[in-house]
């Protein structure tokens, strides 16, 4: 039996959303973003057995990597032997022609993977002759996007149900957003990164572990009459690559609205296609008959309008 992989096109106006005086709304700040990260937990970070640094090199880059952590109020600890209750934060490292690309792993108290984030590579050389900078370095490096996973993984742990937490929540691989001007890619994947979890959903950087990816592709055509259609797809796929389905959203706003911030847009824009997402998910993990495409109409129910299918 197949599952449905049948696209899914969901249609989505974004006008008027930028201008709303909602001036913290998708705009924590730095403080709640810490504040957010699970503090019931203690992050163990032992040295690394299979990062290619020997014993002594290999307890500095966890001592680094804690250190870091702890500049965000992650709860993180460099020792030899977790306790029993600790997470850890396992690092592995593998070289791939003249870098080292080291990888981090968060593991939960019951040994189950919670997500992965892959860090910057380094030149083979310096990583054979670490310094205390350069082990400084990586950390900083990959600390954003292990803090990014714990924000993911704390948020799709309270959402999800007994049973998932135990077998672990569904993990998504986001890729880079595609083709959106000023700083919509960093915008769109942020919003989407949180409502994503807000559903349940842990996502993470790294392929490894993921069952789903996720990106977006923006299209902007050319100004006419003050005005320019944004046509926004969030595309679906399985860890093979095949693609499950889309969540399409069209709309026309102001010639350069978006050529420096998306601000409320990117964050309305996320709000609205993460229930897409999900239901292009559930669809998959799901026997279906074969059904033909399915077109989930604008909030509010009103179809959308000729000519924007």
């Amino acid at each position: 039996m197949r599952f449905c992989s049948a696209c899914l096109a969901v249609l989505l106006l974004l006008t008027g959303c930028g201008d709303l005086p909602q001036p913290f709304r998708g705009n924590p700040g730095r403080q709640a973003r810490s504040l957010a990260i699970p503090l019931a937990i203690r992050l163990a970070v032992p040295p690394p057995p299979q990062a290619l640094l020997d014993e002594a090199n290999a307890r500095r880059l966890a001592e680094a990597m804690t250190a870091a952590l702890q500049g965000e109020e992650v709860p993180a600890i460099a020792i030899d032997r977790p306790l029993p209750l600790d997470w850890q934060l396992l690092i592995t490292a593998e070289s791939a022609g003249n870098v080292v690309r080291p990888r981090f792993e968060l593991v939960n108290a019951d040994g189950r993977s919670q997500g992965e984030h892959e860090g910057a590579g380094v030149p083979i050389r310096a990583w054979a002759e670490p310094t205390p900078p350069m082990l400084a370095q990586v950390a900083a490096q990959a600390t954003p996007g292990l803090t990014r996973l714990l924000l993911s993984v704390q948020a799709a742990r309270a959402s999800a149900t007994p049973g998932a937490i135990s077998s672990g929540p569904p993990r998504v691989r986001f890729l880079p957003v595609r083709g959106a001007p000023g700083d919509g890619a960093q915008a769109l994947a942020a919003r989407m990164r949180e409502f994503m979890s807000n559903l349940g959903f842990v996502v993470q950087d790294a392929a490894e572990g993921a069952q789903y990816g996720l990106t977006a592709e923006v299209r902007i055509t050319a100004p006419a009459d003050n005005a320019q259609v944004v046509d926004l797809q969030w595309i679906v796929t399985r860890r093979d690559g095949e693609e499950l389905g889309r969540v399409v959203q069209v709309n026309e706003v102001p010639a350069g609205r978006l050529n420096r911030f998306w601000g409320d847009i990117a964050y309305v824009a996320a709000e609205q296609a993460s229930g897409g997402v999900q239901t292009i998910i559930r669809n998959a993990t799901t026997p279906q008959l074969s059904a033909p495409a399915q077109e989930i109409p604008a909030a509010g129910g009103a179809p959308p309008p000729p000519g924007l299918r």
